[in-house]
């Protein structure tokens, strides 16, 4: 506790504070049926060269929503630091802050890209790039965020006819009950970018049930 309150982990107790709220930010605002992430979205800087460029491409910038990669930059920048602060401590005294600062920003960056690039196989894709918004209405899928009613919208998994899962803010139809976290839905209708859902048919479930199931063996 004392190394977090030093002047020479200052940087990195910062960083650390920063990652606390934007995570906290980040639940409250899944909570409330939308995501921080998804509004700050994924950015794009195609046509741009240089060193900075080079850079931001090698870590994987556009490949992870900006938010993701904010946070992957901070979290392990403070524990880079920390650990280096801890092992200068127990060997001999913590480093000061203008020298452990970049060090740990030498090692934090090549870990960031190997985590983007992880997390860019395994998150789902929200982007509907290859699939019209309005092919969804019709597909089932399971709520995620929720439970659904006709308050503030929440979240259900779709796969789309590509096999790419797509999150999708979503309400209960009117005078459907609420649906909970784990249900089947169907979608069948969209007002602007969020979808009305329904409690989906049996047979529509085990359908897509056992179409999964075929894709996976």
């Amino acid at each position: 506790m004392h190394l977090f309150l030093a002047p020479e982990c200052a940087p990195f107790a910062i960083a650390a504070m920063i990652l606390v709220g934007l995570t906290a930010i980040e639940v409250l605002s899944m909570l409330l049926g939308f995501s921080l992430s998804e509004l700050i979205g994924k950015p794009h800087f195609e046509g741009h060269e240089g060193v900075l460029a080079g850079l931001l491409s090698w870590i994987n910038l556009g490949g992870v929503p900006l938010l993701i990669l904010i946070m992957l930059l901070l979290g392990i920048f403070a524990v880079m630091g920390f650990a280096i602060q801890t092992i200068a401590d127990m060997v001999w005294t913590p480093l000061p802050a203008i020298i452990a600062g970049p060090t740990a920003l030498l090692v934090t960056i090549p870990l960031v890209r190997r985590s983007t690039r992880t997390i860019a196989r395994i998150v789902p894709r929200d982007e509907t790039y290859a699939v019209d918004t309005g092919d969804f209405v019709g597909r089932t899928g399971t709520v995620s965020i929720g439970p659904l009613d006709q308050g503030l919208p929440g979240r259900v998994s779709v796969k789309d006819t590509h096999g790419n899962w797509h999150q999708l803010r979503a309400c209960a139809a009117k005078g459907e009950s609420p649906l909970p976290i784990g249900a089947q839905v169907l979608l069948v209708d969209r007002k602007a970018d969020i979808f009305i859902a329904v409690s989906a048919p049996s047979d529509l479930a085990r359908s897509d049930d056992k179409s999964s199931m075929e894709q996976r063996s």
